[in-house]
């Protein structure tokens, strides 16, 4: 059907939010300003989540997904994502829907001029732990990449899916994506958006996860920046 955009949609024990993310994918898609078909990603859910997945994709014809066969994290989900997309952009979007479907258009904007589009959450409705933790690990992770990004860890992306496919992924590389596309000397820009209070489900990253974990991810991103390989070929006979 000459899709443009796969919203990709990391799940994880996410049964009590599933209804409502169709809901809100559905009416999105009809606004949103490519051609957009979801892709669920279900990364080992040990509740009814793949039944509610399932259902979903057989009543909406441009819903499908992947079933991972045990849990693997959110950047395999992701990287899974970019690995069936075929579609020339995709972008992802957390089932938990703090952020909105509807502001992947304010991204879309942008998107002929950038190889990456991210949000920044405007006016977070988190804990204070959560948001002091969250702008602690992004200073870090700025002054190890220099990459400019206020709020890497936004749910909320669209990128050119050649730069996504190019990316190798590795375990918590999701908070990296936009140093990432820097590597392959593509351009990144970042959106405001909105953000809302979680309305169901638990959160999967606590202080570990959010802050200690990605700071050791760094040292990992710094060896990955020395060995990257990036060319471009310049001509084929």
């Amino acid at each position: 059907m000459n899709y443009e955009f796969t919203i990709i949609i990391p799940v994880y024990n996410e049964e009590d939010n599933l209804e409502r993310v169709e809901k809100e994918l559905k009416d999105y898609m009809a606004i949103c300003t490519k051609k957009a078909k979801v892709l669920f990603v279900n990364d080992g859910s040990k509740d009814r989540s793949q039944q509610l997945i399932e259902a979903i994709c057989q009543r909406n014809e441009n819903f499908s997904f992947v079933k991972f066969a045990q849990n693997k994290g959110l950047s395999a989900a992701i990287k899974a994502g970019f690995d069936y997309a075929d579609t020339p952009l995709v972008g992802y979007i957390d089932s938990d829907l703090q952020t909105s479907p509807e502001d992947f258009n304010l991204l879309l904007e942008h998107i002929d001029k950038y190889d990456l589009v991210t949000g920044v959450r405007a006016d977070r409705k988190d804990s204070f732990v959560k948001n002091a933790s969250s702008t602690i690990a992004n200073g870090i992770r700025r002054a190890f990449t220099h990459d400019g990004m206020d709020d890497t860890g936004c749910p909320l992306k669209v990128i050119k899916t050649d730069y996504a496919k190019r990316i190798p992924m590795f375990k918590g590389l999701h908070r990296f994506l936009p140093a990432m596309i820097l590597l392959q000397n593509g351009s990144i820009v970042q959106i405001p958006i909105r953000h809302f209070p979680r309305m169901a489900g638990t959160a999967k990253f606590g202080l570990w996860n959010r802050l200690l974990g990605p700071l050791m991810d760094c040292f990992a991103y710094l060896w990955m920046k020395k060995k990257y390989i990036n060319y471009q070929v310049d001509k084929i006979g």
